[in-house]
């Protein structure tokens, strides 16, 4: 990629143990889906220089542990943070039940929530789930709509499968795209105004 800089934001990955993160951030980084589970030990992170609609980006991706027994250690994790990617599994309903915990987590230990997309993952599996076994689009699209209004944050709902690889790039893409929007915004705000 040539031309000026770009600029660099920090996504975190959050969500309970075994719902795909670090799958989903290995497909987005063109690396090979493990089928197996190993699981993050604290916090792993990766970098991806990308261009988004013609602006170069840097991301530097943190995949959080979802085990309890690291909570204590994740709030050093979140400072600094761009945006957050919330993932729950479509396969395991408590797992979409307890994304409202990790926002509250998250907003505890930034006193603000950055823009965030909301991912169902795991939609590979649905076909071989009943709709007790599984979290609907619909459920999903709902949970996103009434966060977004409740805390006045940019909240972007989609569903992936870090297995075949579904709109597991356009995840973080749209996510991108409110950053850019928003710094950008940021920016024309500072500019002083010119006064005749």
């Amino acid at each position: 990629m040539t031309g000026p800089p770009g600029k660099q934001f920090k996504i975190s990955l959050i969500g309970d143990g075994q719902v795909g993160k670090t799958s989903l951030r290995r497909r987005y980084l063109d690396e090979i889906f493990k089928a197996s589970y190993i699981p993050t030990l604290g916090v792993d992170f990766a970098q991806k220089q990308i261009e988004v609609d013609g602006t170069p980006v840097r991301l530097v991706i943190w995949d959080i542990a979802g085990q309890p027994l690291f909570k204590n250690l994740r709030r050093q994790y979140y400072q600094g943070c761009s945006g957050l990617i919330l993932v729950y599994s479509v396969a395991e309903p408590e797992t979409f039940d307890n994304a409202s915990k990790w926002l509250v987590e998250a907003f505890e230990y930034m006193n603000r929530l950055p823009p965030l997309i909301v991912v169902g993952n795991k939609v590979d599996l649905r076909p071989s789930l009943t709709t007790k076994t599984s979290v609907s689009y619909e459920e999903g699209a709902a949970f996103a709509k009434r966060f977004s209004e409740s805390m006045n944050t940019q909240t972007i709902f989609i569903e992936t499968s870090a297995k075949t690889g579904k709109n597991v790039d356009e995840a973080f893409a749209s996510l991108v795209r409110i950053l850019l929007k928003n710094l950008d915004a940021s920016m024309d705000k500072e500019k002083p105004k010119l006064r005749l």
